[in-house]
């Protein structure tokens, strides 16, 4: 009988957390769950946005936000290059398993303040944890070298970015921020996700996703070029004699003038 109760008051723990996080729900919005890729597409900014619903008064502890939206990821390999005999060579490679091709960050707070290392690791919400790689070859000694190479990259180009201080939190309860997205995006669905966190801890989590898809000719030509590479490259040749012809017949319009 001792050892029921013992096992019971031990279940009765775990689950203390778990009716804890009840206490405190994301509700979320969004200015657009969908971006259309054409030819005039510069770029998308997407304006997230909730509230906090409770079944408590606000505790003590101070309230903080982080939220995230990841592109589709693929495997990627990095190559490093050295100068040998005067001439710039490849030579260790390591591919990294599965990186982002889009990873935006945005907080309430400062990082260090906003999410604990425990729950970070847990969770996987800083970039470099969003990347994974699980090895790298015997001969390569430096290999979070090639894993911190694609974060530099990606991050000069737009494509990855850590935005501190930049969710507006009202009363513990609102908050909203942006999310730039560049204009060279990977199709896909992107997905989003909006962590409420005090002292450290995350307390609830919320999952949605943004699609991103080509439209119009952008779509056609990618469908074609996917489905039907023969017909893809025959369009191709027509599409570039006619361009060449276009410019000779026009300048020699010019010269004739």
């Amino acid at each position: 009988m001792r050892g029921i109760l013992r096992l019971g008051m031990i279940v009765l723990l775990w689950m203390m957390p778990l009716w804890a996080n009840a206490d405190e729900r994301v509700v979320l919005g969004m200015s657009q769950d969908e971006v259309a890729i054409s030819a005039s597409f510069d770029g998308s900014r997407i304006l997230i946005f909730g509230a906090v619903k409770r079944e408590v008064p606000i505790p003590s502890d101070a309230l903080n936000v982080v939220i995230t939206v990841a592109g589709p990821s693929a495997p990627v390999m990095v190559r490093k290059k050295e100068r040998y005999w005067g001439i710039w060579v490849n030579r260790d490679s390591v591919l990294v398993d599965a990186a982002p091709s889009f990873y935006a960050i945005a907080t309430s707070d400062d990082w260090t303040t906003t999410i604990k290392d425990t729950e970070d690791l847990r969770h996987k919400i800083s970039i470099p944890r969003a990347i994974r790689s699980v090895g790298a070859p015997m001969s390569v000694s430096n290999a979070q070298d090639f894993t911190e190479a694609i974060i530099r990259i990606r991050t000069e180009s737009g494509h990855f970015a850590l935005k501190e201080n930049t969710v507006r939190l009202d009363q513990e309860t609102l908050f909203q921020t942006e999310i730039e997205m560049p204009a060279n995006l990977t199709e896909g669905i992107y997905d989003t996700r909006i962590f409420l966190t005090r002292e450290g801890n995350v307390v609830d989590l919320f999952e949605t996703s943004i699609v991103v898809k080509k439209v119009g000719l952008e779509r056609f030509l990618y469908n074609l070029a996917q489905d039907k590479p023969f017909h893809y490259g025959i369009l191709s040749l027509i599409i570039a004699m006619i361009a060449g012809w276009s410019a000779s017949a026009f300048f020699a319009m010019i010269r004739n003038s």
